[in-house]
């Protein structure tokens, strides 16, 4: 009997009733963070359950995916059923409900191509693999499977073999901020940080920053966990904490390269920290990204690493705080006055007249799968260091007097930004607010 065979024959026994053919979700509102972007039509499920029809279930998964410029899928089992999910744009997307009976071929089947124990199903498993989807693009998988009350759940991250690099200006910075941006990448030493939290668009930021620099006049090293974006004549490092090349062993090999630039994708210790500021004293400018939620909260947490307040004062050039929100399509969007719930929002953070203010919704169309948003957009605060914030530094001052010492010398908030960017109709003010609360 067949590896299928058997995993039918358990389920059957388990569930007392033959399988029946996966069945479209339900629609769910926007506002949920979960919405249907597939029609029974549109994505054909095989008509029974057999060995073949397996694979074919999972390539149509993937190729969906792709298709719909998925970052994830989510494979969930629950109680009586087990759904698919994929994430775009950052929010987790409905796409199918299948019958229970599919959860352990499917989940088998996704082992199989990625090199793991069919037969462990107690342990979290992590592995890889690739896929060729259509018009030859290809992915590569990340797997993790981990195990549930109701049985292996499995998270597919998809990274493109050779992702498009997202230009400096193409981010979303205000110009105000591209120009303070690009005058500190114009320094020869020094570190220039990018924070917010996972999936904020922290990588993709210093990755547009470092291609602004011609590779073959600058000596460019990167250590990375994993490798995303491929640049040509950079040198580039993934690390591997599994045999002990860590960040900090990187770094320290690194800076005996006699490198001009150096990218560390993550500062996570104290260790990494002491180096990379140590790095950016001698004559390196070094891109870093660390975990916090404001610009000023990262002095903070570069004082919780041990980090002296005066290297700091002396190491960092500028902090780019930012988030990741969804843009409004430019197709089917369409303006409203500003409700007078905001009006007085409006008029003390970004002081325009509310009245003559517009605001867009978002409608829905073929060209954005009728979810009223496409593709992402930056929001972002960047913190200058200047004389008077860096004695603020050294004499203890808190993170809140830092922030607002900053704003008197121009500095534009997240708040500020996401409203700007609201009434120019790059996003709508309910993905502002929604961003901002999170």
């Amino acid at each position: 009997m067949s590896l299928l065979d058997t995993l039918k024959k358990e389920s059957e026994e388990a569930l007392g009733e033959k399988p029946e053919v996966a069945t479209q979700g339900t629609d769910q509102e926007l506002d949920s963070g979960k919405t249907e972007v597939a029609n029974a039509e549109d994505v054909p499920v095989p008509q029974s359950f057999d060995e073949d029809s397996i694979p074919s279930v999972v390539d149509e998964i993937f190729n969906t995916a792709l298709e719909k410029h998925a970052s994830d899928i989510h494979f969930k089992p629950k109680e009586n059923k087990f759904e698919v999910f994929f994430r775009i744009d950052g929010t987790m997307v409905e796409y199918k409900l299948y019958d229970k009976i599919y959860h352990h071929p499917i989940i088998a089947r996704i082992k199989i191509i990625s090199g793991l124990k069919i037969d462990e199903h107690r342990l979290p498993q992590d592995g890889k693999s690739s896929f060729q989807g259509p018009g030859d693009k290809e992915v590569d998988l990340r797997v993790s499977i981990l195990p549930t009350q109701y049985g292996e759940k499995v998270v597919i991250r998809l990274l493109e073999k050779n992702p498009k690099m997202v230009e400096l200006r193409d981010l979303g910075m205000l110009p105000n901020i591209l120009l303070k941006v690009e005058k500190h990448l114009k320094s020869t030493y020094g570190m220039i940080l990018a924070v917010g939290p996972t999936g904020s668009g922290k990588s993709t930021s210093l990755f547009s920053m470092v291609s602004t620099f011609d590779a073959e006049d600058y000596n460019i090293s990167t250590l990375e966990d994993p490798i995303e974006y491929k640049i040509p004549d950079v040198t580039q490092t993934q690390i591997n904490p599994d045999i002990g090349f860590d960040f900090p062993d990187g770094l320290r090999t690194i800076v005996r390269q006699d490198p001009d630039i150096i990218m560390v994708g993550e500062i996570r210790d104290q260790k990494t920290a002491s180096l990379a500021i140590e790095s950016a004293l001698t004559g390196h400018l070094v891109f870093s990204t660390l975990h916090t939620n404001s610009a000023s909260g990262t002095i903070q947490r570069l004082l919780n690493m041990d980090i002296d307040r005066f290297l700091i004062t002396a190491a960092v050039k500028i902090i780019i705080s930012q988030r990741l929100v969804r843009k409004v399509c430019s197709s089917c969007r369409e303006k409203y006055p500003v409700p007078a719930k905001f009006h007085q929002m409006l008029k003390e953070e970004i002081d325009i007249t509310p009245e003559n203010a517009f605001f867009y919704k978002a409608n829905g169309c073929e060209k954005c799968n009728n979810t009223g948003y496409s593709g992402r957009i930056g929001i972002f605060e960047v913190l200058e260091m200047s004389p008077a914030i860096e004695e603020l530094i050294i004499n203890s001052a808190s993170n809140t007097d830092i922030e607002a010492q900053a704003v008197r010398e121009g500095m534009i908030l997240l708040r500020k930004d996401a409203l700007y960017k609201a009434v120019t109709g790059d996003i709508t003010i309910e993905e502002a607010l929604r961003v901002l609360n999170s």
